[in-house]
């Protein structure tokens, strides 16, 4: 395809909605975060808009969820040690009950949704 045909296609993709940004992907490790965990938050009754404040303003979350079931959110956290997980769930724990998963591998990394459902 010639370079107006590409840039083309990706305007439409852009405007359509289906290409909705672009990223840049760091590894984590390489920056020292050794360690990732999964923390599942119950919030106190009326705390729900608090624990997403406040979880919008730790660095170390790079996503936040809000989930069905009894937590109401689920965070994805990057650690450079084990023992900074406590700084993280001290912000939380005064809003919430959490539960922590810590990440021992990732048989399937982030990867981009396919384009056709292969099922």
């Amino acid at each position: 395809m010639s370079n107006p045909a590409v840039k083309e296609r990706v305007l439409r993709l852009e405007e359509s909605g289906i290409l909705a940004g672009y990223r840049v992907e760091l590894n984590p490790k390489e920056l020292g975060y050794n360690v990732m965990v999964f923390v599942s938050v119950r919030p106190l009754p009326g705390h729900v808009n608090k624990i997403a404040e406040v979880v919008q303003s730790i660095p170390q979350v790079t996503e936040c969820h809000r989930i069905t079931g009894e937590d109401c959110f689920i965070l994805k956290v990057y650690l450079k040690e084990i023992r900074d997980l406590d700084r993280v769930l001290n912000k939380v724990l005064v809003h919430g009950q959490t539960t922590t998963s810590i990440v021992q591998s990732s048989p399937v990394p982030l990867r981009d949704l396919p384009i056709t459902d292969g099922i």
